[in-house]
């Protein structure tokens, strides 16, 4: 690692707990904000989910016949699967880990076991990007590429919400806490965190059948997750909101508007805000990005036309899509953009829109732009998505990905070179 680590003294931890969570204990008794930021080389992250091995792949998966794994055998697995996926990052080098969702079949469907009030909808699956604008303008090309995905089959039967939403997921982010904690037992890092989803998936994602209106809907789904977010924040992890929708909403709807979408995000935003009410910006990422989609791109939400909604949002960190060729242009935004106080930056400088692995030197030199436009003690280098939303996509192979985050800890490296020189 490039620059030296912060001094913690650990004389009082239990010599079972692990370096990390002594650390954040020093913290707060010092009275420290907890977000780290980058003061003296640039941290390094990624954007939540990552490659899962193949047998717990099998694992997730349906006998033919329907049967379903043992699920003692499921949980020693997807903890074995968590220890090595931490264990991964940090000989990659990266700087804030997390379980890369080795327990959850994709970033938002994992909610079906955890909320009540939903049940199969008996409608048919949606394909991928049918109908969005997209669709649309290029119809030969998503013609082409629907079914191709795992992703589609990943997604499952559709659901709908058929009566009050609660939640009821308090085992299962315990298990996600717990093994993340077990897993990062003396591994050395500088924060960690657990990604859950925002408020407005659980909704474009579970049709409404019971409530009286959308926002209705959206707030009890709100007040629901509040009770996960606040599960992972209370255990000392950063949580990650990841809200692909706010974006993606334009893109989805063939004749949205983009005023029409800003009034949209406007009551998701205050729904998340809801949902976060009394937990620290500090310990909140918010993850906004435009989904695996190897198409055009060419009806992508405008940064310049949503960033002022996103920085609303009460968090410590934005994470966001900055290294993909629809999006790289979109750093000078942040040149006219006031950051919230204390609040930092994560632009992906990888990307998972091209399979080509990013050189150091080109991480870099998107690395030393934000330092520009914003401090380079705001920018935390990241990712542009995750690596496999759903479990067993197959649009980067696992190979790549893991190029890709070295390229980006190397791209670091050079950079803090560069800024700090």
């Amino acid at each position: 690692m490039v620059g030296p680590r912060s001094a913690i003294t650990l004389s009082e931890c239990d010599p079972d707990d692990y370096r990390w969570e002594c650390e954040q204990r020093e913290r707060r008794r010092a009275g420290e904000a907890l977000m780290k930021r980058s003061s003296d080389r640039i941290l390094t992250t990624h954007a939540g989910s990552l490659p899962r091995p193949a047998d717990l792949l099998d694992l997730m998966r349906a006998a033919p016949d329907g049967r379903r794994p043992d699920p003692a055998t499921c949980a020693a697995r997807v903890r074995g699967a968590v220890a090595e996926v931490v264990r991964q990052q940090v000989d990659c080098g990266l700087d804030i880990v997390d379980d890369g969702e080795m327990g959850k079949p994709s970033f938002v469907t994992y909610v079906a076991e955890r909320l009540a009030g939903f049940a199969p909808s008996g409608d048919p699956p949606d394909l991928p990007w049918a109908g969005s604008k997209e669709a649309v303008a290029f119809p030969e090309f998503y013609a082409a590429t629907v079914g191709q995905s795992a992703n589609a089959a990943a997604r499952g039967a559709p659901r709908a919400c058929i009566g009050p939403v609660s939640y009821q997921g308090h085992a299962q982010v315990q298990t996600d806490i717990d093994n993340l904690r077990a897993a990062l037992a003396g591994a050395n890092v500088e924060e960690a965190f657990i990604p859950a989803i925002s408020p407005a998936n659980v909704e474009a994602w579970h049709r409404n059948k019971h409530y009286r209106t959308d926002e209705e809907y959206l707030f009890a789904i709100a007040d629901a997750m509040r009770e996960e977010y606040r599960a992972i924040a209370d255990a000392g992890f950063l949580v990650q909101i990841d809200d692909p929708r706010l974006v993606t909403y334009y893109i989805a709807s063939p004749t949205s508007t983009v005023e029409e979408c800003r009034r949209w995000a406007e009551v998701r935003v205050e729904a998340l805000n809801h949902a976060l009410r009394d937990i620290p910006r500090e310990r909140v990422r918010f993850h906004t990005c435009y989904g695996i989609n190897m198409g055009p791109r060419v009806h992508d939400m405008e940064l310049k036309d949503v960033v002022d909604i996103i920085l609303k949002i009460r968090a410590g960190a934005y994470s966001f899509e900055a290294a993909n060729p629809r999006h790289e242009h979109e750093w000078r935004v942040w040149e006219r953009v006031a950051l919230p106080e204390g609040a930092v930056l994560i632009p992906g400088v990888i990307t998972q829109s091209t399979v080509l692995v990013e050189h150091p030197e080109l991480v870099a030199q998107r690395i030393a732009r934000f330092a520009g436009a914003v401090g380079r003690e705001n920018v935390i280098a990241g990712a542009d998505c995750g690596f496999a939303t759903f479990a067993g996509s197959t649009e980067i192979h696992p190979t790549i990905a893991w190029a890709k985050l070295r390229a980006l800890v190397e791209g670091a490296r050079l950079a803090t070179r560069q800024l700090w020189s």
